[in-house]
């Protein structure tokens, strides 16, 4: 029996589309003619948006944490063995959740650190919210790997923004504003990156039909796939709590 993967949701539509995401790499991972009884459980948790933007805009990470830890609690009520969320701009409020957390996290910021020293990038771009940009949970985890952040200049940040919070987070996508992520993406590579990792669940929306002119690191994708391998090897070795033998990477236990 695979583990059950719990989702701790914040934007809707970003979870939704990593509910999507995390399915499609589940079926890479599963063996031909698998019993489905056996396939992977998923499980989502939310909590009003509202509630955590209005924490994030006063800096609450204790309120933050506090709802989070709250879905951690719903998901090991449902069954879940581990839990993860695809939101970036709520990461430190994740190490502070941990503590006294029913279920291990996966860490989205660690997984997505250890994918770049793997792919052997010295100098890497982050696009997401200013949340993301301007804060230094990725910062930290890459720099510890000997790996520089670039972040778009203030200007193009506050772009993004504006298409994150009035566009994307409603599922709407316009022309201008993948031609704003095209001239982002153009002036990180004139910055001499090698690559650009996208820290935000939400826009991979514009990613469609863009000319990248670096190759891209979607952090929701390396997300899936390590929560899918968790999952299917974690039930062919028998771990259904991510707390015995040597945790997989990016784990941490409550």
């Amino acid at each position: 029996m695979s583990l059950h993967i719990g989702i701790a949701a914040v934007s809707p539509e970003g979870a939704a589309l990593f509910f999507q995401t995390l399915s499609r790499h589940l079926g890479k991972q599963l063996d031909p003619g698998t019993d489905p009884q056996t396939h992977p459980r998923i499980t989502l948790h939310s909590k009003p948006i509202g509630l955590y933007l209005r924490a994030l805009e006063r800096e609450d990470w204790m309120t933050v944490s506090g709802l989070l830890r709250r879905s951690a609690e719903a998901l090991h009520r449902a069954g879940a063995d581990f839990c993860l969320t695809p939101d970036h701009a709520i990461q430190h409020g994740v190490q502070v959740a941990q503590s006294g957390s029913p279920l291990p996290w996966l860490s989205m910021p660690e997984t997505v650190s250890e994918a770049m020293e793997n792919a052997g990038v010295k100098r890497v771009g982050l696009v997401g919210t200013s949340w993301v940009t301007r804060g230094s949970v990725y910062q930290t985890l890459l720099g510890l790997r000997g790996i520089e952040v670039i972040v778009p200049p203030s200007e193009q940040a506050q772009q993004l923004d504006l298409i994150v919070f009035d566009e994307l987070l409603y599922g709407r996508v316009e022309g201008r504003s993948r031609a704003v992520l095209q001239g982002v993406l153009d002036g990180l590579k004139a910055s001499g990156c090698e690559g650009v990792v996208v820290a935000s669940s939400e826009i991979p929306l514009l990613l469609s039909g863009l000319e990248a002119p670096l190759p891209i690191f979607d952090a929701s994708e390396i997300l899936a796939d390590a929560a899918a391998r968790r999952s299917v090897e974690g039930g062919r070795s028998g771990d259904g709590t991510g707390r015995s033998g040597e945790p997989a990477s990016g784990f941490h236990s409550g």
